[in-house]
């Protein structure tokens, strides 16, 4: 597997090295050797500046698919900067990833197992619309696929700290769930997500093409245990032979403000109301 990273230490290419086995890695400085070892000899996959804005690299990104066939070279972006409109670009440009300081190390070694591994990718996220306040997203079944989503999402976020992290991980839940017992991880099955931001709110809409459930029937799961058997779940989950787990509802409910299922439970919200700003 070739590799081509942009940097000026060797931060990244160490880490490229740790995480994946058999790469052959070469290193270069700027944007423009960037593109220039990448016309020389075809990459799989390609890593750029994190010196450059987003801008700056979704430019390249474009260049590089010209250079390259159709789906052979994913380009992870590493940008100094996490702007929404270049985020957004980058996903229509089929971007593999998008990450900017600070991110989690074990989300990027994540991505580029998924880079090694993931060989039908093209098509499986995209930008059904966009507008400063709404994203709507169509993104297929798929464990790599929800991985790269949940990570585009939470560069997106304008939220900070704490507040960034709790909805970034209950996105995440429903998201895997919508995903697994939705669409069974089947690629052929899709998933529409939404980001919303309101001056007041900000609002994750996750509908999946399952039949849906009631909440009432989810004994598998942490949300239906009574107060007196916190854990009666796991035995349920054993008795289904279902992997361990079943509490990504329970504590997505308790990390947003609303936590709202359609009807059929295929269809559900999560909203973060924000503290109005101050008055003058």
């Amino acid at each position: 597997m070739r590799v081509v990273v942009c940097e000026r230490d060797q931060q990244i290419a160490r880490r490229v090295e740790a995480v994946l086995s058999n790469v052959e890695i070469e290193q270069v400085y700027n944007l423009p050797a960037l593109l220039s070892a990448v016309e020389s000899k075809p990459a799989d996959l390609v890593l750029t500046s994190r010196e450059d804005s987003g801008k700056e690299n979704v430019d390249v990104l474009r260049q590089i698919q010209k250079l390259s066939a159709p789906g052979s070279t994913k380009v992870i972006i590493i940008s100094r900067e996490s702007i929404r409109d270049d985020i957004i670009a980058a996903m229509r440009a089929r971007a593999f990833c998008y990450f900017s300081k600070p991110y989690f190390e074990a989300a990027f070694d994540e991505i580029l197992r998924h880079s090694a591994s993931s060989s039908e990718w093209e098509d499986s996220i995209q930008v059904s619309s966009a507008t400063p306040a709404w994203l709507r997203v169509i993104a297929r079944c798929e464990l790599s696929t929800a991985d790269r989503l949940i990570q585009f999402m939470n560069e997106i976020s304008d939220l900070d700290g704490k507040e960034r992290e709790s909805m970034g991980f209950a996105f995440k839940e429903i998201l895997m769930n919508a995903m697994e017992y939705g669409g069974r991880f089947n690629r052929e099955r899709l998933v529409e997500a939404s980001c919303v931001r309101g001056k007041r709110m900000i609002l994750y809409r996750i509908r999946d093409p399952g039949d849906g459930f009631s909440l009432e029937e989810l004994t598998h799961a942490a949300i239906s245990n009574p107060p007196e058997d916190p854990v009666r779940h796991l035995e349920v989950r054993d008795s289904l032979g279902i992997r361990p787990g079943g509490f990504g509802v329970l504590l997505s409910k308790k990390l947003v403000d609303d936590l709202i299922y359609n009807e059929q439970g295929n269809d559900v919200l999560l909203i973060k109301y924000l503290d109005p700003s101050p008055t003058p």
